[in-house]
């Protein structure tokens, strides 16, 4: 798709929303797996920067007006959570609030479709990212964004049987349908393989990004660490 008529498709009134799912960077609230190798403070902090990389990436798609952004935030209390997104200019910020992971999603995507209708603002299309990768960038999710435009669903399938990235057209978001946040084994290795199947149950037109690793045990970190020393410390290892 041309450049230009990307712009025209995104403009004010009916851009998408990027939604950021992520955790709070404190120890013991974050990586739990990580954590039980390299200790929860180093956990945190890389959790720390990987919420920060995704933001980085996410707010230069805001700021070519591309896209809104939303972080939701799980550790945290709405409160504290408005003082974090302030101190790091993030303009809206949610909690994830109770359940598990697809009752999470379902409850973000639903928000922020009624907030898009309160605002007064065109339906469009809502994604939903993960935190956990060194290795996303702006054509990642521009790329996303484009797919979206034209098919029903497009997922990030990561290294792990999940998945990094979920986009929903306003097809499927009005009224939302249920299938893609229910009768899913969420945190194991077939998340993705049973979302494919319920969206090919479903005749969705879907479509599949680049594989990517989620960062969220010590092999998927051995990559990003400084070859020279196996110690960990927060310059040793760069996102």
């Amino acid at each position: 798709m041309a450049r230009g008529t990307f712009n025209s498709i995104s403009n004010k009134n009916n851009k998408p929303t990027i939604v950021l799912m992520t955790r709070w960077h404190a120890t013991y609230r974050c990586k739990s797996r990580l954590s039980n190798d390299i200790g929860a403070l180093n956990a945190s902090k890389i959790q720390e920067k990987l919420t920060n990389h995704t933001i980085k990436v996410a707010k230069k798609i805001q700021r070519e007006g591309l896209a809104d952004i939303k972080v939701a935030i799980d550790g945290m209390g709405i409160q504290a959570a408005k003082k974090w997104a302030l101190k790091n200019k993030v303009q809206k910020v949610a909690t994830q609030g109770p359940g598990n992971l697809g009752t999470k999603m379902k409850r973000q995507f639903l928000k922020t479709h009624s907030e898009k209708n309160i605002l007064k603002k065109i339906p469009s299309s809502i994604l939903l990212i993960g935190t956990d990768l060194p290795s996303i960038s702006h054509f990642d999710l521009i790329e996303a964004i484009q797919l979206l435009s034209q098919k029903e669903m497009v997922i990030g399938p990561s290294t792990d049987g999940g998945y990094w990235l979920i986009g929903l057209s306003n097809k499927l978001l009005n009224p939302i349908c249920s299938w893609p946040f229910s009768g899913i084994s969420w945190g194991s290795n077939k998340v993705l393989k049973e979302t494919i199947r319920l969206a090919s149950l479903n005749q969705i037109n879907y479509q599949l990004l680049q594989t990517k690793n989620d960062l969220d045990t010590i092999l998927d970190l051995s990559p990003w660490l400084d070859k020279k020393s196996f110690q960990l410390s927060a310059s040793s290892y760069q996102l």
